[in-house]
């Protein structure tokens, strides 16, 4: 099939908050976009700074814990007739743009409507939160591998998956479970992970709220776990966090309001 429209859409990523974490790619289609469809946790001044003030800019973002939720059918046909009308669609995310994301929906939809598109990438969480807390998540002598991972579904992990994680020197890296942290940190006690390993929860990282809480296995039984208040959280777990106090650079404030919510009054509604 002829494509007989001009229109393009750029799958990007917007690293984890710090708006200086943006890739110089990303940034020119940010400066250059027609429109822009951006998620929740996007730093607003990336957009403010940067994007065309003709530019059309679109909130889509999600946090279905509190209700805010854009569907992603409407992203998906948004993305499309924008591109079909010819204009230069930026599809910006938080953190990479295919890592714990919903690409595939968006580059089958693309792909089956003979739209042009790209995909650039973008520091993901994981590697900003790591970054900012100072805990490399490989080292020689600490971890020789990591591993990214969910309890979307806390369901759906089986007993010799606790097992292995409880078991494993591999840094483990949980993406989008905070609101699941007692029950890992439960799970793993549980199934015997060494109490000498380190677990750091770390709130909306590399942005100027964030927030880290940094401490052992053996910590816990005096100490209790962190209250869940934002999103991002991202939870590491492994030798490596214990080298978060002696390579601690960053200076965290006091500050504890949402570095991200300002969103939604700022942008056009998707619908």
């Amino acid at each position: 099939m002829n494509i007989d429209f001009k229109g393009k859409v750029i799958l990007a990523g917007a690293g984890p908050g710090d708006p200086d974490l943006i890739s110089v790619k990303a940034l020119r289609y940010i400066q250059t976009a027609d429109v822009i469809l951006t998620d929740r946790l996007v730093s607003p001044v990336l957009i403010s700074d940067n994007a065309r003030p003709d530019a059309q800019v679109i909130y889509v973002g999600k946090q279905c814990s509190r209700g805010i939720h854009t569907p992603q059918e409407d992203i998906n046909a948004l993305m499309t007739e924008l591109a079909v009308q010819g204009k230069l669609v930026l599809r910006l995310k938080g953190g990479d743009a295919s890592l714990f994301s919903n690409v595939l929906d968006e580059l089958e939809v693309l792909k089956a409507g003979n739209i042009p598109y790209e995909i650039i990438p973008g520091i993901s969480a994981a590697f900003g939160a790591a970054a900012y807390a100072a805990i490399p998540l490989t080292a020689r002598e600490h971890s020789r591998g990591v591993r990214f991972l969910t309890l979307f579904d806390l369901k759906s992990v089986s007993v010799n998956q606790w097992r292995d994680w409880a078991e494993t020197d591999d840094t483990l890296v949980y993406y989008m479970s905070g609101q699941k942290l007692v029950t890992l940190a439960q799970k793993l006690v549980a199934f015997g992970i060494d109490d000498s390993k380190g677990i750091a929860v770390i709130q909306q990282a590399t942005t100027p709220n964030q927030k880290s809480s940094v401490f052992t296995f053996r910590e816990l039984r005096d100490k209790g776990l962190p209250g869940f208040e934002y999103v991002p959280t991202l939870i590491i777990i492994g030798n490596v966090v214990n080298l978060h106090k002696q390579y601690a650079w960053f200076k965290e404030g006091d500050t504890t309001a949402s570095y991200f919510d300002n969103h939604k009054s700022t942008y056009q509604n998707a619908i």
